[in-house]
């Protein structure tokens, strides 16, 4: 998502997992053995929200993606997919028939076969619920099973179907036999697994600290040959600065994300790793134009001039870099020619224009944030302050996740925020999710946290795939126009940053890269211990 990633490259990065970005090193470490096996990862949000591969579409990303394996997974070096489950395939030159030859001798977890008629079943279930991020298989019309290691896709229209097969969700490939006679759906939400990747679970202990705790999955085709990591724990510490303390006393691998002064602070201690590296995720200011006061327009483009969108980035030192519209750069459809500005003259003008500002009755809005972050923090802190010159009184609310997005899709329009803070990125590399997810009609409401409902709009977001497949400047062009509706027109949406992830590991482990097609994900396997 932000610039082309500025990577270090080595072979080794052509591998999945693989990644870029700028590390530090202070000194060569020894961490205590007893850490040597187990990798301990500290999120700040809830772990699973939803346990089943089919409709799993948040946080848990970051275990899934070392529980199941996909067709192929995304390569940030070449820019392309590369092998996975998957070793080759092939397309017509109409680009809607796909061919994949997979790998043999991949079991499951359960221990039966991963084999071509298990992959049909899977990708037809996670059709058939429907739910999540679903949607990428969409373009897809019929799955046949050509013989044991080969399964071939017909498509409604021209797709690029290998990178949708790299998708950090719903492109698992899972064993739908694996509850038996049992409500397959129901088995996962206990906490099951039925993935084929290197690890399966071995607890979980939902609202807890220690939530989820993951064990080697010694059948794993891709081999246990050498170190490697044969447990992996997920803890949530909500206080980035407790988690800074667990990582300085040993006590944890890895912290997902740091502040900006934790993460130099870190950059210069002995026994501690950092990474900063550009990715695909951007942060997303929503406005609520279907209920309450931001349905007039004109206060929604002045909630988006009040923002200091310069002041946003000096705040966040190295942490996020400028937007350009929705799509971030290194994707198609990234325009440099709508960089948001802050106009405070100009947001008063809107609001007076609507009867509130300086001089007249205060307007009154809620807010929602994610608990823990502290860039959603320094922006909101900062909105707030501004908007309180501007006799806007904003009552903010800082929540888990779950709770958040709960409150966001309420049937009860009275219990919506009026602006709906969080992070997006893509499901595959490409920008399509931004606006099918987050703009596009929903009934009922998932991630369309504007509440826009639009047939007209809902036409120009569906014919994107198609586009992309057969004519990209033509899709370019539309991405463009789409944004400039959204942001300039319909002012649904404010753009403050793009992210740089700013990593912080212990010196003992070895290996670690950052890949943007799948945010915040560790691919532990590939990791190195104790060296």
């Amino acid at each position: 998502m932000r610039r082309l990633l500025v990577l270090g490259v080595v072979a080794a990065l052509a591998l999945a997992g693989c990644g870029g970005g700028t590390a530090s090193d202070t000194s060569a470490v020894s961490a205590p053995s007893p850490q040597d096996s187990k990798f301990v990862y500290v999120a700040n949000l809830d772990i699973i929200t939803d346990w089943d591969p089919a409709t799993s579409y948040s946080n848990e990303v970051i275990a899934m993606q070392n529980v199941y394996d996909s067709l192929t997974v995304y390569n940030p070096v070449t820019k392309r997919a590369s092998a996975r489950l998957a070793t080759r395939w092939t397309s017509t030159p109409d680009g809607k028939t796909w061919t994949f030859t997979l790998r043999d001798g991949v079991k499951f977890h359960s221990g039966r076969p991963l084999d071509a008629n298990a992959v049909k079943a899977s990708i037809e279930r996670t059709i058939r619920m429907n739910e999540g991020a679903a949607y990428i298989w969409e373009c897809v019309d019929g799955i046949a099973v050509k013989d044991p290691l080969t399964v071939q896709f017909t498509l409604k229209y021209p797709a690029p179907l290998d990178l949708i097969a790299s998708a950090d969700y719903a492109a698992y490939i899972y064993d739908t036999g694996a509850a038996g006679s049992g409500d397959l759906a129901k088995w996962f939400q206990q906490g099951h697994d039925a993935g084929s990747g290197p690890y399966t679970v071995a607890s979980w202990k939902k609202g807890q600290q220690n939530e989820l705790t993951l064990k080697a999955f010694q059948g794993y085709w891709g081999g246990w040959d050498g170190a490697h990591y044969k447990n992996v724990e997920f803890l949530v510490t909500p206080n980035l600065n407790t988690a800074y303390q667990q990582l300085l006393r040993g006590e944890i691998s890895y912290v997902q994300r740091l502040n900006p002064n934790l993460y130099h602070a870190a950059a210069t201690t002995a026994g501690v790793r950092t990474l900063q590296v550009p990715s695909f995720q951007n942060m997303l200011v929503l406005f609520n134009s279907a209920s309450g006061p931001l349905k007039d327009v004109r206060l929604r483009q002045a909630m988006q001039k009040a923002i200091d969108y310069d002041g946003l980035i000096k705040k966040l030192k190295g942490a996020a870099t400028a937007a350009n519209g929705l799509v971030p750069e290194g994707l198609l459809g990234h325009s440099s020619s709508i960089a948001p500005k802050q106009d405070i003259p100009g947001a008063i003008a809107l609001l007076q224009a609507a009867g509130y500002g300086p001089g007249n009755k205060p307007l009154q809005l809620t807010l929602t944030y994610a608990e823990g972050d502290d860039d959603e923090q320094v922006l909101v802190d900062q909105l707030t302050t501004t908007l309180a010159q501007l006799n806007v009184q904003v009552k903010a609310q800082a929540m888990q996740w779950n709770a958040q997005w709960e409150l966001g899709k309420s049937r009860d329009e009275t219990k919506r925020q009026d602006i709906f803070v969080m992070y997006w990125w893509p499901d595959y590399a490409d920008a399509y999710s931004w606006f099918l997810n987050v703009f596009h009609s929903a009934d009922p409401i998932s991630f369309n946290l504007t509440y826009l409902n639009s047939k007209a709009l809902d036409a120009q977001i569906e014919k994107l795939p198609s586009l992309v497949a057969t004519d990209r400047a033509a899709a370019d062009k539309a991405y463009f126009e789409l944004q400039k509706y959204l942001i300039v027109r319909q002012a649904v949406v404010a753009v403050p940053w793009v992210s740089n992830y700013q990593r912080a590991y212990l010196g003992n482990v070895q290996g670690y890269t950052d890949n943007p097609a799948y945010p915040n994900v560790v691919f532990v396997h590939e990791l190195i211990p104790g060296g």
